[in-house]
């Protein structure tokens, strides 16, 4: 809960948005950017498009049909009136003094020029001109004709005449209908302003989407209303909590920290009762969280963060299958952080570059892996923007950019795991190759204590360390912290070094004079002194857990043998009834060792060696024959006594294991040749003398 609690807050520290002073008008002093993806309806931009819809209507005329053919009608009985004395003046039989009357009484309005056309035509010609004149007057009033056309429709009138007509005659019937030609459709105010709301409804509302992140107003802009109002849909000016966009943080935290979890307790059930290590886990997790919120949102800055070190550590300190693990969610968050125009391709930069790193490093032991780790993390970084550049992402300039930014990220994530690994190991009691490299120095104060107070368990931790190097070669386990583990195994007999025998020097054996039982005490009391000298002296932990897991469960077979014998003897010996019965009243816990049983593979080679050195060199011939038979007793009985069945070693793993150490012994206790007795002599003198070429 802490993590998550930390997490989001990391991740959501600016859901309460800084308030902004600014006005329409106003010059924006810095990029106003989205806080969030989202929508609006932008009423300044819908307004304007409705205002133009607006403008863009034509005027609307009341024009109909129906208004046209009573208008037409109309003005064709006007025609009939306006020509009717001239039908009577060209009739048939209309006397030559009266024709001439009506014709000067007729059409007063004619230009004089026109009224001598209409003086000379025949009645025929005048049939024609009448019946034209008509045609042209009904044809232009039954179709619309707005007032505003009415001067340009009269003045090409004549050209509308057809019947064979004359231009004069042509010009005399224009001028007839010419006061008769009215409009019949008349601009509508009315009309119009209806036309006009119907185009500005039907505008749909203007929708601005916003990509996060993405300028609002760029620094040096004046502001307009449409901005402005951007940016109250986002509250800027208003300086209110985001509460949505936190719980969407909030979640996404619970996500990550619940599938780290999850994960470490399927896969990794060692680690789920460490504290330390989870608490390594959380602070490089929130580390690099902090990290990717500082520079999210800013082109090209996120690509230098170096998120690769958070796989490189955690898999030097920890194991690869976490460090990837802890790559997915990081890679995760820094594309969650991030415009959704590049999450993908930055998320995938952090997941490959992370992998990568966690591949090519291995112990962490030379600083040669760390460069090779850094490299390996520039080169899959290049590829990643190199890839999104040809899927046309990035132009030139901006891969040259990021190809730049990758370098320095891999760089950064080399130095930085390089030199913090040692510091979180030793901040977190996690073993480290420099800390395993340190103990393993002779010169330590607990190693100088074994060599001068117990030389024989100093000698044999020593030869308990080469038989568990090897074999942890063979198994692929860590050579490394089983020898270290060894040399310390056995650091609780500094408190009482004659109580065993290698340290006796020939010398009495106290456990002759001591009953069993108290002897088995004796011997299970070095572990109790040695996890006590262990904390003494600082020792890390995870060495520590090494001293009463290298005896695990075991019996004592020795002093339970000889705690039976014993018990047999007052009741006849040991094949009678009655001694069969009392041996087998020994309680057998009293000569087992309190445990735990090996929890690694490292810890079961220790026990092995443990018991095989100690084996091997109490035999009397060193033959391949006889140290194998040795070697395979031991470790038949470890099996039979179930001393594994708390760690994973294999079936596979053991028949190694065996081999690995007949090769070792017999490299160790290698036949010699017998030298006659003058021979040595004469060797040891050239020896002396610096003559010698040794044996």
């Amino acid at each position: 809960m802490a993590l998550i609690v930390v997490l989001a807050t990391i991740l959501g520290v600016d859901f309460v948005s800084e308030r902004l002073e600014v006005e329409v008008g106003t010059v924006a002093t810095a990029d106003i950017v989205a806080p969030r993806a989202d929508e609006h309806v932008s009423t300044v931009e819908t307004d304007l498009r409705k205002e133009a819809a607006r403008t863009g209507v034509d005027p609307v005329y009341d024009f109909t049909t129906g208004k046209a053919s009573a208008t037409a009608d109309k003005q064709l009985r006007e025609f009939a009136l306006r020509v009717r004395p001239v039908d009577q003046a060209f009739a048939e039989g209309t006397p030559a003094d009266q024709k001439e009357t009506l014709l000067a009484s007729a059409l007063m309005d004619l230009p004089e020029p026109v009224r001598a056309t209409l003086g000379a035509l025949t009645p025929e010609k005048w049939a024609t001109v009448r019946a034209e004149s008509s045609r042209v007057l009904e044809l232009t009033e039954r179709g619309e004709l707005r007032d505003s056309d009415v001067a340009p429709v009269q003045a090409a009138l004549s050209g509308q005449m057809a019947g064979g007509l004359e231009p004069e005659e042509r010009m005399l019937a224009a001028d007839i209908i010419s006061p008769l030609i009215v409009p019949n459709s008349s601009y509508s105010s009315t009309l119009t302003e209806q036309e006009r709301t119907k185009r500005a409804d039907a505008i749909p509302p203007f929708k601005v989407s916003l990509a996060q992140n993405e300028t609002i107003v760029q620094r040096g802009e004046k502001i307009t209303a449409a901005q402005l109002e951007a940016i109250d849909h986002y509250g800027l000016r208003n300086a209110r909590p985001d509460v949505a966009r936190l719980g969407g943080w909030f979640f996404l935290s619970i996500l990550v920290v619940g599938l780290i979890l999850a994960w470490i307790w399927r896969f990794r059930p060692e680690y789920w009762h460490r504290n330390n290590a989870l608490l390594l886990i959380g602070l490089i997790l929130v580390g690099t969280a902090i990290a990717l919120k500082a520079t999210s949102g800013r082109a090209g800055l996120p690509f230098i963060v170096p998120t690769a070190a958070a796989g490189i550590l955690l898999a030097i300190l920890l194991d690869a299958g976490v460090a990837t693990l802890v790559m997915v969610v990081i890679a995760l968050l820094g594309g969650a952080l991030n415009p959704s125009d590049n999450s993908l391709e930055y998320a995938a930069y952090i997941l490959v570059g992370g992998l990568a790193g966690i591949i090519t490093i291995r112990r962490g032991d030379r600083l040669q892996v760390f460069v090779q780790a850094g490299l390996a993390v520039a080169v899959a970084n290049v590829l990643v923007v190199s890839t999104f550049a040809l899927l046309g992402r990035h132009d030139a300039r901006g891969l040259l950019e990021l190809v730049g930014a990758s370098g320095v990220s891999a760089a950064g994530a080399a130095v930085a795991a390089v030199g913090s690994f040692a510091v979180l190991g030793s901040l977190f009691g996690i073993l480290t190759v420099f800390q395993l490299l340190e103990l393993a120095n002779p010169s330590q104060p607990l190693m100088r204590r074994l060599l001068v107070e117990t030389p024989g368990t100093y000698h044999h931790s020593l030869m308990v360390g080469n038989l568990g190097e090897r074999a942890a070669e063979a198994i692929g386990a860590d050579p490394l912290l089983t020898r270290v583990a060894a040399y310390y195994h056995d650091i609780g007999k500094l408190a009482n070094p004659l109580a065993f025998i290698e340290n006796q020097a020939g010398g009495e054996n106290i456990h002759d004079e001591l009953d069993p039982e108290v002897s088995a005490q004796v011997l299970k009391q070095h572990v109790a002194d040695g996890i006590d000298a262990a904390y003494k002296n600082k020792l890390p932990k995870a060495l520590i857990a090494f001293i009463p897991q290298h005896h695990g469960t075991a019996i004592m077979s020795y002093f339970y043998a000889r705690a039976r014998g014993l018990a047999a003897e007052p009741f006849g010996g040991p094949m009678t009834p009655e001694g069969t019965k009392a041996a087998a009243a020994i309680d057998e816990r009293k000569f087992r060792h309190a445990g735990p049983k090996p929890q690694s593979k490292e810890a079961a080679l220790i026990m092995l060696a443990d018991g095989v050195e100690a084996s091997v060199r109490s035999l009397a011939s060193r033959d391949e024959a006889a140290i194998r038979a040795m070697v395979a007793r031991i470790i038949d009985e470890r099996l039979s006594d179930g001393q594994f069945d708390e760690c994973d070693l294999t079936l596979r793993d053991i028949e190694k294991i065996r081999e690995a150490f007949v090769g070792q012994l017999l490299g160790m206790y290698h036949q010699r040749i017998a030298y006659p007795q003058n021979k040595v002599v004469e060797l040891e003198s050239r020896r002396g003398t610096g003559t010698g070429t040794g044996a």
